[in-house]
């Protein structure tokens, strides 16, 4: 099942493991943590971050040598979503490309799933 929720492109492993060089806190991260919390205009926004554990209810992603930890609560709002990095001349960021998306608010930072 884990592979059917969330894969990721080759751009976004490769930002990961930039990240994860760059972190030099205590204790050290194994990967990334992304869950979904209620935030924006839209309703549902998605969050990042270091992991340093994996929780018991935890569903681990293992791509290559690119471990990501999805939120026991975020799994069914990310259910085929691809993880993507892209650089532009202004921006650069992660993005979640979510099946299960109905609608986005204008800025684009919160979705809505149906």
């Amino acid at each position: 099942m884990a592979n059917d929720i969330l894969t990721l492109t080759e751009s976004a492993k490769s930002r990961v493991r930039h990240i994860m060089q760059l972190r030099d806190e205590e204790p050290p991260a194994i990967g990334v943590r992304i869950g979904v919390r209620n935030a924006g205009c839209s309703g549902m926004t998605y969050s990042m971050d270091f992991a340093t554990e994996i929780s018991a209810h935890d569903e681990v992603i293992e791509s290559d040598d690119v471990k990501v930890m999805i939120d026991p609560a975020a799994i069914m709002f990310l259910i085929g979503t691809e993880l993507d990095y892209k650089e532009e001349k202004l921006s650069a960021g992660f993005v979640f490309n979510n099946p299960n998306v109905t609608s986005t608010c204008g800025c684009g930072e919160s979705f809505t799933v149906g």
